[in-house]
């Protein structure tokens, strides 16, 4: 017996066999112009002496030998790690408590959730540009420590090698936490109410529910969460260039600010694509290995 839709189907009048197929083409051709082109391209370019003018000159391997050699790559790849790790605790772990409150039904918890989501629709420069008055001398930060009598004198946090850094990872984390907390929330409520009420009637507490059910099963979603944060910590650009431009004495340069200073700053694209291939072998090999720990704890191994 034929299936009904199925006949139905075929009898609409100027259908043709090849019709699903024109559907992905917008798509396919967004893909090829807006990624795999310029991919290609960047790719090309590693392997070329070009200053965005002349014709590239084919140079082999010397722009990825110059990678070996130059302090300031080994200098930005270190700040961009102890970037990511400052901004783990920030993006990974803190949103998951969050997320499990603000998916409690209580008063007000919805203009909690607008107010919380407000910085991630706000502009990066702005939030920046805001952040450079909380930092400044003569700004909030120094005028509550100095009041409360931690501090002694006023310190220039984005002036001094020491703080810059943890600086823009607090301006960084703040602007993106409400993201990674919707993230757990829509997992949050794709697990079963009734696991987390015979855990109740078994006399487990909030700990052990968060411990055995909530974590477990928001596995996937961890996943998810270490892979956004590991790119947006290693192509972090917009809060260096308005805050520090990579100072003071590169203590917050970063491999995306780097990349555009050697191709926009240096002209030497050819430079900046290797730059940014190896920025991209590295991510992969981060994400593979974030999939492989994490595809672990799902299976239960």
């Amino acid at each position: 017996m034929k299936d009904v839709k199925s006949v139905a189907v075929s009898r609409i009048p100027g259908q043709r066999w090849y019709t699903p197929y024109l559907f992905p083409i917008p798509a396919l051709v967004l893909f090829g112009v807006f990624f795999a082109w310029p991919a290609v391209t960047a790719l090309q370019l590693s392997f070329t002496d070009y200053d965005g003018v002349s014709p590239p000159v084919f140079t082999g391997l010397d722009n990825f030998v110059k990678i070996l050699d130059d302090g300031r790559f080994w200098t930005a790849l270190r700040n961009s790690l102890v970037f990511l790790v400052g901004l783990f605790p920030l993006l990974v772990v803190i949103p998951l408590p969050l997320a499990v409150l603000i998916n409690q039904k209580l008063p007000g918890i919805k203009t909690f959730r607008m107010l919380y989501y407000l910085p991630v629709v706000t502009s990066m420069v702005a939030v920046a540009v805001a952040w450079n008055y909380v930092f400044h001398q003569q700004g909030v930060v120094n005028w509550l420590l100095t009041g409360f009598g931690i501090l002694d004198e006023p310190i220039q946090y984005l002036l001094d090698p020491v703080w810059a850094l943890p600086a823009l990872i607090l301006v960084e984390g703040w602007k993106n936490m409400g993201v990674y907390m919707m993230i757990y929330l829509a997992g949050l409520q794709t697990i079963p109410s009734d696991l987390y009420e015979a855990a109740k009637i078994d006399g487990a507490n909030a700990w052990h529910r968060m411990r055995r059910i909530t974590v477990p099963l928001m596995v996937p979603y961890i996943a998810v969460a270490i892979t956004m944060a590991m790119l947006d910590a290693m192509q972090a650009f917009t809060t260096v260039f308005v805050m520090t431009q990579g100072g003071p004495q590169d203590a917050t340069l970063m491999l995306g600010y780097y990349i555009w200073s050697e191709a926009f700053e240096k002209y030497d694209m050819g430079y900046a694509s290797a730059v940014g291939l190896v920025l991209w072998i590295l991510l992969i090999v981060m994400a593979l290995l974030n999939y492989r720990l994490t595809s672990g704890k799902k299976d239960g191994r």
